[in-house]
Parts: C-alpha cells; sequence; structure tokens
C-alpha cells in the first residue's frame, strides 16, 4: 500500500513536461472552465454557512457555562463540514463532466507510452463517456458521503478528532484518484470491472489523489492545475499498471 502510494506521488514529476510534450494544453481548455466554475459556485454558496451550522450545532449545549467555547468549536467544526462537503462536491462534479475530454487525454499519453497509436480496445462515445464519468461520480459521492459523514462525528473527541481529519483527508484523496484513473480504464473494462481494478490499487489512487486534495489549497492556481497535472499522473501510473496485468500488449515501457 505504501510503496503504491508513493507511486501515485512521483508520477506527477514528469507531469507538466509530458502535457507540453505531448502538446495537450488544448485538451483542458474545457475542464479547466468547469473547474474555476464550479469552485467560484461552491465557495458563493457555503459563503456564510459555517456560521449557521456552528450556530444549529451550539443548539444541543443546554448550559450556560462553557456556551461560548461551544458555539466556538461548533463554528470551527462547521468550518470543517463545509469545506469537506464542498470539496466532495467540487471533486466529483468537476471529474464526472470533464469525462469526455479527459479520455482523448489519457488515450494520447497511452499511445505516447506503448507506442501504439490504434489499440484493440473499448470504443465510447462522446455522450457515453459522459455517462460513465457521471455514473462512475455518482456512485462515488455517494459513498464518499456515507463514510465521511461518521468521521466528520469523530472532530466532537478530543484527540479522536486529529486522527480524523487524516483520516478524512486520505478518503477524500482516494475517491480523487478513483475519478483520475478511471479517464484510462474506461477504454479497458466495463463499470464493475473497473472498480475492481481500482480497489486493488488503491495505494496509486490514494498517491494520485493526495496531490490533487493538495492543488485545491493553492487559491486560483490550484483550480487551475489540477485537472492537468492529476489526469496526467493518473494516466501514467494507470497505464503501467494495466502493462503489468499484461492488458496492453506490444507496450514499449520499461519493465
Amino acid at each position: 500500500m505504501i510503496n503504491n502510494i508513493l507511486k501515485g506521488l512521483q508520477a506527477y514529476s514528469g507531469a507538466l513536461s509530458l502535457i507540453s510534450k505531448l502538446k495537450l494544453w488544448k485538451y483542458f481548455a474545457i475542464p479547466i472552465v468547469i473547474s474555476v466554475l464550479t469552485a467560484f459556485s461552491i465557495l458563493l454558496s457555503s459563503y456564510g454557512l459555517s456560521d449557521n451550522i456552528g450556530r444549529f450545532i451550539a443548539k444541543i449545549w443546554f448550559w450556560e457555562w462553557g456556551k461560548e467555547t461551544f458555539t466556538s468549536i461548533s463554528t470551527f467544526i462547521g468550518a470543517i463540514i463545509i469545506i469537506a462537503i464542498g470539496l466532495i462536491l467540487y471533486k466529483h462534479i468537476i471529474m464526472a463532466l470533464s469525462a469526455p475530454f479527459m479520455s482523448p487525454v489519457s488515450e494520447k499519453i497511452e499511445a505516447h507510452l506503448t507506442g501504439v497509436q490504434k489499440h484493440q480496445h473499448r470504443k465510447t462515445s462522446f455522450q457515453e463517456q459522459l455517462w460513465r464519468g457521471i455514473r462512475i461520480n455518482a456512485r462515488n459521492l455517494i459513498r464518499e458521503l456515507l463514510i465521511t459523514l461518521p468521521i466528520l462525528l469523530l472532530k466532537f473527541i478530543p484527540v479522536v478528532n486529529i486522527f480524523s481529519t487524516i483520516l478524512l483527508f486520505l478518503v477524500q484523496a482516494y475517491y480523487a484518484g478513483f475519478g483520475n484513473m478511471d479517464y484510462t480504464l474506461e477504454r479497458h473494462f466495463k463499470y464493475r470491472e473497473s472498480i475492481q481494478f481500482v480497489r486493488k490499487y488503491r495505494g496509486i489512487a490514494i498517491g494520485n489523489g493526495i496531490v490533487f486534495i493538495l492543488f485545491l489549497l493553492v487559491p486560483v492556481i490550484g483550480v487551475i492545475l489540477v485537472l492537468p497535472m492529476s489526469v496526467t499522473a493518473s494516466s501514467l501510473n494507470t497505464v503501467k499498471l494495466l502493462k503489468d496485468e499484461k492488458l496492453i500488449s506490444n507496450s514499449n515501457l520499461p519493465v
């Protein structure tokens, strides 16, 4: 697991140069617009909600003593809830809507790495790629929310809340990496087969997703570069995994 996480992280080192080498920036134009507009919409709609959630949580404290302290803690927790849910919604929205644009990027990277321009893989249309992206990310969104909500409750437990933050980050990372990997897997696997493949290599997904989430912490530049960098890095890793599984033939990839 740790080794695969490191592989997911290391793939980013060659992402930027590969994008320029293969002249892939044009494919990211629309996804970048989707990313910026989605981020802006979520930030705008969530502005001030942390205070409202904080006051709502604070109502469970019936006593006067410690009321102010508990309200402050509740407001902080409310902010974390908004950030966590905002990140979840953001990443699944942009990954779902960007699927038809990211699949060609992944395909060009695969062709570059293998030296095979015409692969014998599944042929899908723009609409099919979009539907696949929506289906995968809707499934992941529901599962991530079901996992995230109990983790957020752990924020009320001292000491444990430190570890819950780390766990929350890793869950976010896993599902971000999951979505990025599927842009490549979409050509080789059907829906359920793709899910099984990512589960097998969840460490790769987590490693890719860690940097994805960290990108979003960088104002403005983060939402612009997050998809180009993460999708390219994920494609590099996923193609190598397919090669290791002998699902890609005539590969020029190093062993």
